[in-house]
Protein backbone atom coordinates (compact mmCIF):
# COMPACT_ATOMS: atom_id res chain seq x y z
CA UNK A 1 0.00 0.00 0.00
CA UNK A 2 2.00 3.29 -1.06
CA UNK A 3 0.22 6.37 0.75
CA UNK A 4 0.67 9.66 -0.11
CA UNK A 5 2.47 11.55 2.58
CA UNK A 6 1.28 14.48 4.16
CA UNK A 7 2.83 17.17 6.20
CA UNK A 8 2.76 17.14 10.05
CA UNK A 9 3.45 20.91 11.50
CA UNK A 10 5.13 21.13 14.60
CA UNK A 11 2.76 23.56 15.37
CA UNK A 12 -0.26 21.42 15.30
CA UNK A 13 1.67 18.18 16.81
CA UNK A 14 1.99 20.69 19.95
CA UNK A 15 -1.11 21.19 19.75
CA UNK A 16 -3.11 18.58 19.82
CA UNK A 17 -3.24 16.57 22.85
CA UNK A 18 -3.06 12.43 22.83
CA UNK A 19 -7.16 11.63 23.10
CA UNK A 20 -9.52 9.04 22.94
CA UNK A 21 -10.48 7.41 19.35
CA UNK A 22 -13.92 8.56 19.01
CA UNK A 23 -14.83 5.37 17.28
CA UNK A 24 -13.33 3.28 19.91
CA UNK A 25 -14.58 5.14 22.88
CA UNK A 26 -17.67 4.11 21.63
CA UNK A 27 -17.89 0.33 21.94
CA UNK A 28 -20.85 0.13 24.13
CA UNK A 29 -24.32 0.31 22.91
CA UNK A 30 -25.27 3.90 21.33
CA UNK A 31 -25.77 6.73 24.07
CA UNK A 32 -28.44 8.77 23.99
CA UNK A 33 -29.22 12.04 21.56
CA UNK A 34 -25.97 14.54 20.90
CA UNK A 35 -26.93 18.25 21.07
CA UNK A 36 -24.60 20.20 19.72
CA UNK A 37 -24.62 23.94 20.02
CA UNK A 38 -22.64 25.41 16.55
CA UNK A 39 -22.04 28.51 14.32
CA UNK A 40 -22.26 26.52 11.18
CA UNK A 41 -24.96 27.07 9.02
CA UNK A 42 -25.61 24.22 6.61
CA UNK A 43 -26.21 26.47 3.50
CA UNK A 44 -27.60 23.56 0.99
CA UNK A 45 -28.24 19.62 1.18
CA UNK A 46 -26.02 19.52 -2.01
CA UNK A 47 -22.23 18.19 -0.65
CA UNK A 48 -20.83 19.66 -4.20
CA UNK A 49 -22.36 23.19 -4.48
CA UNK A 50 -19.94 24.86 -2.37
CA UNK A 51 -16.69 24.59 -0.48
CA UNK A 52 -17.65 25.81 2.79
CA UNK A 53 -16.85 24.81 6.23
CA UNK A 54 -20.56 24.41 7.24
CA UNK A 55 -21.51 22.32 4.42
CA UNK A 56 -17.63 20.48 4.54
CA UNK A 57 -18.44 19.60 8.73
CA UNK A 58 -21.76 18.62 8.76
CA UNK A 59 -22.55 17.04 5.40
CA UNK A 60 -19.67 14.50 6.88
CA UNK A 61 -21.89 12.93 8.91
CA UNK A 62 -24.52 11.86 5.91
CA UNK A 63 -21.84 11.47 2.84
CA UNK A 64 -18.16 10.15 2.59
CA UNK A 65 -15.07 10.44 0.91
CA UNK A 66 -12.20 8.13 -0.53
CA UNK A 67 -9.60 9.91 1.79
CA UNK A 68 -10.44 11.09 4.97
CA UNK A 69 -8.17 13.77 7.36
CA UNK A 70 -7.62 12.76 11.00
CA UNK A 71 -6.85 15.79 13.89
CA UNK A 72 -3.64 15.41 12.37
CA UNK A 73 -4.46 16.46 9.02
CA UNK A 74 -2.61 13.07 7.76
CA UNK A 75 -4.57 11.06 5.08
CA UNK A 76 -6.23 8.00 5.82
CA UNK A 77 -8.72 5.45 4.17
CA UNK A 78 -12.13 5.62 4.03
CA UNK A 79 -14.06 4.97 0.90
CA UNK A 80 -10.47 3.83 -0.26
CA UNK A 81 -8.91 1.46 1.78
CA UNK A 82 -5.42 1.67 -0.40
CA UNK A 83 -3.73 3.97 -3.54
CA UNK A 84 -0.75 4.32 -5.96
CA UNK A 85 0.37 5.66 -8.41
CA UNK A 86 0.55 3.88 -11.46
CA UNK A 87 2.19 6.92 -13.43
CA UNK A 88 2.99 10.54 -13.69
CA UNK A 89 -0.23 11.16 -14.71
CA UNK A 90 -2.28 7.99 -13.51
CA UNK A 91 -3.41 7.14 -9.63
CA UNK A 92 -5.33 3.63 -8.63
CA UNK A 93 -7.68 3.62 -5.48
CA UNK A 94 -9.04 0.17 -4.33
CA UNK A 95 -12.36 1.22 -2.73
CA UNK A 96 -13.81 -0.43 0.24
CA UNK A 97 -15.91 -3.15 -0.17
CA UNK A 98 -19.55 -4.32 1.61
CA UNK A 99 -20.29 -0.61 1.92
CA UNK A 100 -24.31 0.44 1.26
CA UNK A 101 -25.83 3.71 1.01
CA UNK A 102 -28.25 4.26 3.33
CA UNK A 103 -30.94 2.97 1.15
CA UNK A 104 -29.34 -0.24 0.69
CA UNK A 105 -27.87 0.43 -3.01
CA UNK A 106 -24.09 -0.81 -2.70
CA UNK A 107 -21.26 1.27 -3.02
CA UNK A 108 -18.81 0.73 -6.34
CA UNK A 109 -16.98 2.48 -8.87
CA UNK A 110 -19.71 4.05 -10.90
CA UNK A 111 -20.70 6.32 -7.45
CA UNK A 112 -16.68 7.59 -7.58
CA UNK A 113 -16.54 8.21 -11.39
CA UNK A 114 -20.52 9.89 -11.08
CA UNK A 115 -19.27 12.09 -8.11
CA UNK A 116 -16.10 13.71 -10.04
CA UNK A 117 -17.62 14.09 -13.02
CA UNK A 118 -20.78 16.17 -11.92
CA UNK A 119 -18.31 18.61 -10.26
CA UNK A 120 -16.25 18.52 -13.10
CA UNK A 121 -18.36 18.57 -15.70
CA UNK A 122 -21.82 19.83 -14.77
CA UNK A 123 -22.05 22.25 -12.11
CA UNK A 124 -20.81 25.42 -12.69
CA UNK A 125 -19.79 28.50 -10.93
CA UNK A 126 -21.06 30.21 -8.51
CA UNK A 127 -22.08 26.31 -7.67
CA UNK A 128 -18.82 24.72 -8.34
CA UNK A 129 -16.69 25.21 -5.71
CA UNK A 130 -14.91 21.90 -5.44
CA UNK A 131 -14.25 22.38 -9.50
CA UNK A 132 -10.70 23.37 -8.44
CA UNK A 133 -9.67 20.17 -7.53
CA UNK A 134 -11.28 18.37 -10.31
CA UNK A 135 -9.87 20.17 -13.09
CA UNK A 136 -6.66 18.62 -13.60
CA UNK A 137 -8.99 14.91 -13.71
CA UNK A 138 -8.59 14.09 -17.40
CA UNK A 139 -10.88 10.85 -17.07
CA UNK A 140 -11.87 8.28 -14.55
CA UNK A 141 -12.75 4.58 -14.89
CA UNK A 142 -13.50 1.68 -13.41
CA UNK A 143 -11.07 -1.61 -14.36
CA UNK A 144 -13.58 -3.53 -12.35
CA UNK A 145 -16.12 -2.55 -9.61
CA UNK A 146 -14.36 -2.13 -6.63
CA UNK A 147 -11.25 -0.30 -8.51
CA UNK A 148 -11.01 3.18 -9.88
CA UNK A 149 -7.91 4.85 -11.92
CA UNK A 150 -8.05 8.48 -12.51
CA UNK A 151 -5.82 10.11 -15.16
CA UNK A 152 -5.11 13.39 -14.82
CA UNK A 153 -3.86 16.29 -17.78
CA UNK A 154 -0.36 17.13 -15.98
CA UNK A 155 1.37 15.06 -13.18
CA UNK A 156 -0.21 15.36 -10.08
CA UNK A 157 1.57 14.47 -7.17
CA UNK A 158 -0.76 15.56 -4.52
CA UNK A 159 -4.15 13.48 -6.17
CA UNK A 160 -5.09 11.93 -3.32
CA UNK A 161 -4.91 15.02 -1.06
CA UNK A 162 -7.40 16.27 -3.29
CA UNK A 163 -9.67 13.50 -2.52
CA UNK A 164 -10.06 14.46 1.23
CA UNK A 165 -12.61 17.02 -0.45
CA UNK A 166 -15.00 15.38 -2.36
CA UNK A 167 -18.00 14.12 -1.11
CA UNK A 168 -19.32 10.73 -2.92
CA UNK A 169 -22.93 10.48 -4.20
CA UNK A 170 -24.92 7.21 -5.45
CA UNK A 171 -24.60 7.84 -9.21
CA UNK A 172 -27.61 8.11 -11.15
CA UNK A 173 -28.79 6.85 -14.89
CA UNK A 174 -30.58 9.73 -15.85
CA UNK A 175 -27.87 12.45 -15.73
CA UNK A 176 -26.52 14.55 -13.01
CA UNK A 177 -29.17 15.50 -9.97
CA UNK A 178 -29.45 19.41 -9.65
CA UNK A 179 -28.98 21.58 -6.68
CA UNK A 180 -32.57 22.05 -6.62
CA UNK A 181 -33.25 18.29 -6.78
CA UNK A 182 -30.72 17.81 -3.82
CA UNK A 183 -32.54 20.16 -1.93
CA UNK A 184 -35.86 19.24 -3.07
CA UNK A 185 -36.59 17.16 0.22
CA UNK A 186 -35.64 14.07 -1.25
CA UNK A 187 -33.35 12.38 1.81
CA UNK A 188 -29.88 12.72 1.21
CA UNK A 189 -28.45 9.30 0.22
CA UNK A 190 -24.53 8.65 1.62
CA UNK A 191 -22.70 5.76 3.57
CA UNK A 192 -21.95 7.90 6.49
CA UNK A 193 -22.37 6.49 9.79
CA UNK A 194 -25.28 8.92 10.60
CA UNK A 195 -28.67 9.13 8.45
CA UNK A 196 -30.37 12.42 7.29
CA UNK A 197 -33.27 12.98 10.02
CA UNK A 198 -33.84 16.67 8.83
CA UNK A 199 -33.45 20.48 8.46
CA UNK A 200 -34.45 23.24 9.18
CA UNK A 201 -32.59 26.39 7.10
CA UNK A 202 -30.47 28.28 9.34
CA UNK A 203 -32.14 26.98 12.82
CA UNK A 204 -31.41 23.11 13.04
CA UNK A 205 -29.81 19.29 11.60
CA UNK A 206 -31.11 16.67 13.12
CA UNK A 207 -29.31 13.37 11.91
CA UNK A 208 -30.04 9.51 13.38
CA UNK A 209 -27.40 6.71 13.63
CA UNK A 210 -27.12 4.57 11.00
CA UNK A 211 -26.88 1.31 12.34
CA UNK A 212 -25.67 -0.47 8.86
CA UNK A 213 -22.68 2.00 8.87
CA UNK A 214 -18.95 0.04 7.90
CA UNK A 215 -17.29 1.15 10.33
CA UNK A 216 -17.37 1.51 14.17
CA UNK A 217 -21.00 2.05 15.26
CA UNK A 218 -21.59 5.50 15.95
CA UNK A 219 -21.20 6.57 19.24
CA UNK A 220 -24.61 8.58 19.36
CA UNK A 221 -28.48 7.37 18.66
CA UNK A 222 -29.37 11.00 17.19
CA UNK A 223 -27.54 13.91 16.68
CA UNK A 224 -28.99 17.32 16.84
CA UNK A 225 -27.10 20.77 15.57
CA UNK A 226 -29.18 23.52 16.46
CA UNK A 227 -27.48 26.85 14.71
CA UNK A 228 -26.63 29.37 16.97
CA UNK A 229 -24.83 31.94 14.92
CA UNK A 230 -24.19 34.63 18.38
CA UNK A 231 -20.98 33.53 20.62
CA UNK A 232 -22.76 34.60 23.60
CA UNK A 233 -26.04 32.71 22.63
CA UNK A 234 -23.47 29.55 22.43
CA UNK A 235 -22.14 29.89 25.74
CA UNK A 236 -25.00 30.17 27.48
CA UNK A 237 -27.04 27.36 25.66
CA UNK A 238 -23.72 25.06 27.46
CA UNK A 239 -23.72 26.72 30.51
CA UNK A 240 -27.38 26.14 31.12
CA UNK A 241 -27.61 22.33 29.55
CA UNK A 242 -29.49 23.47 26.41
CA UNK A 243 -26.66 22.34 24.41
CA UNK A 244 -24.00 19.47 25.06
CA UNK A 245 -21.74 20.79 23.01
CA UNK A 246 -20.47 24.25 21.86
CA UNK A 247 -18.28 24.87 19.17
CA UNK A 248 -16.21 28.50 18.45
CA UNK A 249 -16.05 29.64 22.03
CA UNK A 250 -14.23 33.22 22.12
CA UNK A 251 -11.45 32.69 24.41
CA UNK A 252 -12.90 35.53 27.03
CA UNK A 253 -15.60 32.87 28.14
CA UNK A 254 -13.15 30.27 28.93
CA UNK A 255 -12.53 30.75 32.32
CA UNK A 256 -15.63 31.33 33.07
CA UNK A 257 -16.81 28.17 31.36
CA UNK A 258 -13.75 26.18 33.60
CA UNK A 259 -15.66 27.62 36.59
CA UNK A 260 -18.72 26.19 35.63
CA UNK A 261 -17.34 22.36 35.07
CA UNK A 262 -16.91 22.67 31.46
CA UNK A 263 -14.56 21.30 29.99
CA UNK A 264 -12.24 23.55 27.18
CA UNK A 265 -10.13 21.47 24.33
CA UNK A 266 -8.69 23.42 21.53
CA UNK A 267 -6.14 22.81 18.67
CA UNK A 268 -4.43 25.68 16.48
CA UNK A 269 -6.65 26.04 13.11
CA UNK A 270 -5.09 25.18 9.27
CA UNK A 271 -6.01 28.80 8.41
CA UNK A 272 -5.74 32.05 7.84
CA UNK A 273 -7.71 35.28 8.56
CA UNK A 274 -6.70 38.31 6.61
CA UNK A 275 -8.21 41.76 5.12
CA UNK A 276 -8.74 41.59 1.68
CA UNK A 277 -9.15 44.24 -0.81
CA UNK A 278 -10.98 45.13 -4.34
CA UNK A 279 -7.87 45.51 -6.30
CA UNK A 280 -9.33 45.18 -9.94
CA UNK A 281 -11.61 48.32 -9.43
CA UNK A 282 -10.90 51.69 -10.71
CA UNK A 283 -12.97 53.24 -8.63
CA UNK A 284 -15.27 51.67 -5.46
CA UNK A 285 -18.29 53.96 -3.99
CA UNK A 286 -17.16 52.52 -0.65
CA UNK A 287 -13.70 54.53 -0.81
CA UNK A 288 -13.78 58.26 -0.43
CA UNK A 289 -11.81 61.38 0.17
CA UNK A 290 -11.92 63.70 3.54
CA UNK A 291 -15.03 64.95 1.85
CA UNK A 292 -16.97 62.00 0.98
CA UNK A 293 -15.79 62.63 -2.86
CA UNK A 294 -15.04 59.31 -4.68
CA UNK A 295 -11.61 58.79 -5.28
CA UNK A 296 -9.87 56.71 -7.54
CA UNK A 297 -8.71 53.34 -5.65
CA UNK A 298 -5.76 53.51 -3.62
CA UNK A 299 -5.86 49.76 -3.69
CA UNK A 300 -3.90 49.28 -6.79
CA UNK A 301 -1.01 50.89 -5.05
CA UNK A 302 1.07 48.45 -3.72
CA UNK A 303 2.50 51.43 -1.59
CA UNK A 304 -0.59 51.60 0.23
CA UNK A 305 -1.37 48.57 0.85
CA UNK A 306 2.37 48.22 2.29
CA UNK A 307 0.94 51.55 4.31
CA UNK A 308 -1.88 49.61 5.82
CA UNK A 309 -0.28 46.08 6.64
CA UNK A 310 2.31 48.31 8.87
CA UNK A 311 -0.48 50.28 10.71
CA UNK A 312 -2.29 47.00 11.22
CA UNK A 313 -1.18 45.87 15.10
CA UNK A 314 -1.67 42.18 15.19
CA UNK A 315 0.09 41.30 18.26
CA UNK A 316 -2.66 43.20 19.66
CA UNK A 317 -5.36 41.31 18.30
CA UNK A 318 -4.22 38.18 18.90
CA UNK A 319 -2.60 38.82 22.81
CA UNK A 320 -5.55 41.14 23.86
CA UNK A 321 -9.10 39.87 21.41
CA UNK A 322 -8.07 36.45 21.51
CA UNK A 323 -6.84 36.18 24.84
CA UNK A 324 -3.91 34.20 23.50
CA UNK A 325 -5.46 32.37 22.00
CA UNK A 326 -4.33 33.07 18.26
CA UNK A 327 -1.18 33.41 16.24
CA UNK A 328 -0.48 36.76 14.22
CA UNK A 329 0.15 36.46 11.19
CA UNK A 330 2.39 36.79 8.14
CA UNK A 331 1.37 34.80 5.02
CA UNK A 332 -1.45 32.69 4.25
CA UNK A 333 -1.25 29.79 6.44
CA UNK A 334 0.67 29.13 10.17
CA UNK A 335 4.44 28.81 9.70
CA UNK A 336 5.45 25.63 9.94
CA UNK A 337 3.28 23.82 8.00
CA UNK A 338 4.41 22.33 4.62
CA UNK A 339 5.16 25.31 1.51
CA UNK A 340 5.47 28.27 4.61
CA UNK A 341 8.07 30.54 5.13
CA UNK A 342 10.17 30.83 8.08
CA UNK A 343 11.48 34.28 6.92
CA UNK A 344 8.40 35.64 6.60
CA UNK A 345 7.87 37.81 10.10
CA UNK A 346 5.07 39.63 12.10
CA UNK A 347 6.41 43.14 12.84
CA UNK A 348 5.58 45.80 15.60
CA UNK A 349 3.44 49.08 13.61
CA UNK A 350 4.98 51.21 12.25
CA UNK A 351 2.63 54.15 12.12
CA UNK A 352 5.34 56.99 10.75
CA UNK A 353 6.72 54.52 8.18
CA UNK A 354 2.85 53.91 7.25
CA UNK A 355 1.89 57.03 7.09
CA UNK A 356 5.37 58.63 5.07
CA UNK A 357 4.32 55.48 2.70
CA UNK A 358 0.87 57.16 1.79
CA UNK A 359 2.17 60.43 1.20
CA UNK A 360 4.48 58.77 -0.80
CA UNK A 361 1.14 57.33 -2.77
CA UNK A 362 -0.21 60.61 -3.30
CA UNK A 363 -2.16 60.12 0.13
CA UNK A 364 -0.84 63.03 2.64
CA UNK A 365 -4.27 63.62 3.69
CA UNK A 366 -5.40 59.49 4.15
CA UNK A 367 -8.74 58.53 2.55
CA UNK A 368 -12.17 57.41 4.18
CA UNK A 369 -12.98 53.54 3.41
CA UNK A 370 -15.60 51.01 4.17
CA UNK A 371 -14.46 48.02 5.92
CA UNK A 372 -16.89 45.18 5.85
CA UNK A 373 -16.71 41.31 7.71
CA UNK A 374 -19.06 38.75 9.80
CA UNK A 375 -20.12 38.96 13.20
CA UNK A 376 -19.46 35.98 14.77
CA UNK A 377 -18.37 33.83 12.27
CA UNK A 378 -14.85 33.59 12.95
CA UNK A 379 -13.13 34.17 16.41
CA UNK A 380 -12.46 37.91 16.91
CA UNK A 381 -13.86 38.62 13.71
CA UNK A 382 -15.86 42.28 14.06
CA UNK A 383 -13.81 43.27 17.18
CA UNK A 384 -10.79 42.90 14.73
CA UNK A 385 -12.57 45.35 12.63
CA UNK A 386 -12.72 47.76 15.31
CA UNK A 387 -8.85 47.43 16.43
CA UNK A 388 -7.86 48.10 12.88
CA UNK A 389 -9.76 51.43 12.04
CA UNK A 390 -8.30 52.36 15.49
CA UNK A 391 -4.56 51.52 13.98
CA UNK A 392 -5.65 53.15 10.92
CA UNK A 393 -6.97 56.17 12.36
CA UNK A 394 -4.02 56.95 13.24
CA UNK A 395 -1.99 57.53 9.90
CA UNK A 396 -5.08 59.15 8.75
CA UNK A 397 -7.32 56.49 6.98
CA UNK A 398 -10.74 56.68 7.68
CA UNK A 399 -12.31 52.84 8.52
CA UNK A 400 -16.26 52.35 8.61
CA UNK A 401 -16.34 48.75 9.98
CA UNK A 402 -19.81 47.01 8.30
CA UNK A 403 -20.78 43.59 9.93
CA UNK A 404 -23.02 41.49 9.28
CA UNK A 405 -24.13 37.65 9.34
CA UNK A 406 -22.32 35.75 7.15
CA UNK A 407 -24.55 34.55 4.61
CA UNK A 408 -25.28 38.47 3.86
CA UNK A 409 -21.79 39.34 4.09
CA UNK A 410 -20.70 36.61 1.73
CA UNK A 411 -23.75 37.33 -0.94
CA UNK A 412 -22.75 41.20 -1.00
CA UNK A 413 -18.66 40.75 -1.21
CA UNK A 414 -19.21 38.40 -3.94
CA UNK A 415 -21.55 40.82 -5.52
CA UNK A 416 -18.31 43.48 -5.24
CA UNK A 417 -20.22 45.89 -2.83
CA UNK A 418 -17.44 45.99 -0.23
CA UNK A 419 -13.89 48.18 -1.36
CA UNK A 420 -12.12 46.00 1.62
CA UNK A 421 -13.33 43.43 3.78
CA UNK A 422 -12.61 40.33 6.02
CA UNK A 423 -11.87 37.22 4.43
CA UNK A 424 -10.39 33.43 5.51
CA UNK A 425 -9.06 30.62 3.93
CA UNK A 426 -8.62 26.99 5.27
CA UNK A 427 -7.66 23.89 3.32
CA UNK A 428 -5.60 20.17 3.73
CA UNK A 429 -2.64 22.35 2.14
CA UNK A 430 -1.34 25.63 1.63
CA UNK A 431 -1.36 25.32 -1.87
CA UNK A 432 -5.08 25.24 -1.83
CA UNK A 433 -5.41 28.59 -0.33
CA UNK A 434 -2.22 30.18 -2.43
CA UNK A 435 -4.61 29.00 -5.30
CA UNK A 436 -7.79 29.95 -3.88
CA UNK A 437 -6.74 33.36 -2.59
CA UNK A 438 -3.41 34.43 -4.55
CA UNK A 439 -3.68 33.35 -7.58
CA UNK A 440 -5.23 35.07 -10.64
CA UNK A 441 -8.95 33.98 -11.42
CA UNK A 442 -8.62 31.24 -14.03
CA UNK A 443 -11.82 28.79 -14.48
CA UNK A 444 -9.77 26.96 -17.14
CA UNK A 445 -6.87 25.92 -14.06
CA UNK A 446 -9.84 26.56 -11.47
CA UNK A 447 -7.47 29.11 -9.56
CA UNK A 448 -8.30 32.08 -7.71
CA UNK A 449 -12.02 30.94 -6.24
CA UNK A 450 -11.57 33.02 -3.33
CA UNK A 451 -9.78 35.67 -4.83
CA UNK A 452 -12.84 38.12 -5.04
CA UNK A 453 -10.56 41.51 -5.29
CA UNK A 454 -8.91 40.08 -8.42
CA UNK A 455 -5.41 40.42 -7.46
CA UNK A 456 -3.17 39.56 -10.46
CA UNK A 457 0.60 38.36 -10.61
CA UNK A 458 2.02 36.89 -13.22
CA UNK A 459 4.92 36.28 -12.04
CA UNK A 460 3.91 34.41 -8.92
CA UNK A 461 1.29 32.52 -10.60
CA UNK A 462 4.30 30.91 -12.72
CA UNK A 463 6.23 30.33 -9.35
CA UNK A 464 3.25 28.95 -8.05
CA UNK A 465 2.51 26.44 -11.31
CA UNK A 466 5.87 24.91 -11.15
CA UNK A 467 5.93 24.25 -7.60
CA UNK A 468 3.03 22.60 -7.73
CA UNK A 469 4.03 20.36 -10.17
CA UNK A 470 7.15 19.07 -8.29
CA UNK A 471 7.27 15.88 -6.07
CA UNK A 472 6.24 16.40 -2.70
CA UNK A 473 9.42 16.25 -0.59
CA UNK A 474 11.49 19.50 0.77
CA UNK A 475 12.64 21.02 -2.94
CA UNK A 476 8.39 21.37 -3.42
CA UNK A 477 8.07 22.71 -0.09
CA UNK A 478 10.82 25.42 -0.84
CA UNK A 479 9.49 26.25 -3.82
CA UNK A 480 5.95 26.86 -2.64
CA UNK A 481 7.41 29.38 0.01
CA UNK A 482 9.74 31.24 -2.23
CA UNK A 483 6.62 31.77 -4.20
CA UNK A 484 4.69 32.99 -1.04
CA UNK A 485 7.62 35.51 -0.20
CA UNK A 486 8.05 37.05 -3.65
CA UNK A 487 3.95 37.26 -3.46
CA UNK A 488 3.77 38.66 -0.08
CA UNK A 489 6.67 41.30 -0.41
CA UNK A 490 3.41 43.18 -2.84
CA UNK A 491 0.86 42.99 -0.17
CA UNK A 492 -2.25 41.01 -2.12
CA UNK A 493 -3.54 40.57 1.57
CA UNK A 494 -3.21 41.62 4.96
CA UNK A 495 -2.97 38.39 7.09
CA UNK A 496 -3.85 39.01 10.32
CA UNK A 497 -3.82 35.88 12.41
CA UNK A 498 -4.39 32.25 12.33
CA UNK A 499 -6.54 31.49 15.59
CA UNK A 500 -6.92 28.85 17.99
CA UNK A 501 -10.22 26.44 17.74
CA UNK A 502 -12.41 26.31 21.10
CA UNK A 503 -14.98 24.01 21.59
CA UNK A 504 -16.63 23.74 25.14
CA UNK A 505 -18.66 19.93 26.27
CA UNK A 506 -20.59 18.97 29.07
CA UNK A 507 -19.89 16.17 31.30
CA UNK A 508 -21.80 14.22 28.88
CA UNK A 509 -19.28 14.17 26.27
CA UNK A 510 -16.54 12.28 27.75
CA UNK A 511 -13.77 13.30 25.25
CA UNK A 512 -13.60 15.39 22.42
CA UNK A 513 -11.21 15.93 19.59
CA UNK A 514 -11.11 19.40 17.76
CA UNK A 515 -10.38 19.09 14.30
CA UNK A 516 -7.87 21.63 13.12
CA UNK A 517 -10.05 22.37 9.90
CA UNK A 518 -12.60 24.32 12.03
CA UNK A 519 -15.17 20.85 11.57
CA UNK A 520 -17.70 20.56 14.18
CA UNK A 521 -18.33 16.74 13.97
CA UNK A 522 -20.24 14.04 16.87
CA UNK A 523 -17.86 11.41 15.21
CA UNK A 524 -15.33 13.82 17.32
CA UNK A 525 -17.31 13.29 20.58
CA UNK A 526 -16.64 10.43 22.50
CA UNK A 527 -19.26 9.48 25.25
CA UNK A 528 -17.42 8.84 28.84
CA UNK A 529 -16.22 5.54 29.31
CA UNK A 530 -17.62 4.78 32.60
Amino acid sequence: MQFIRKFRSPLLALAIATVFSPGLAATTAMAEELRIGTQLKLMTLDPHYADLNENNALLAHIYERLVRQDEHLSPQPALAVSWKRLAPTQWEFKLREDVRFHDGSPFTAQDVIYSIERVRDFLKPPSGGFQSYTKPIKSVIAPDPMTVVIETDGEAPTLPLQMTTLFILPHKTNGFATTEELNSGAKPNGTGPYKFAGWQSGERLTLASNPDYWGEPPAWSDVTFRVIENPAARVAALTTGDVDLADYIPARDVENLKQRNIKIESTSASRSNFLQFDIASETHPGITDKSGKTIANPFRDSRVRQALTMATDRPFITEKILSGYGTAASQIFPPGLSGTSDKLKVTPPDYDGARALLIEAGYPNGFNVVLAGPGGRYPGDAESLQSVAQNWARIGVTVQPVVSPFSVFMTKRSSGEYPLWYGGCSGEAVTLCLDGVLASQNETLGTGSLNYGRYENKTFDQMLTKAKAMEEGPGRSEALASATEFVMADYPTIPLYHFHLIVGHSQKVGSYTVHPRGWTMAMQAAPPTE
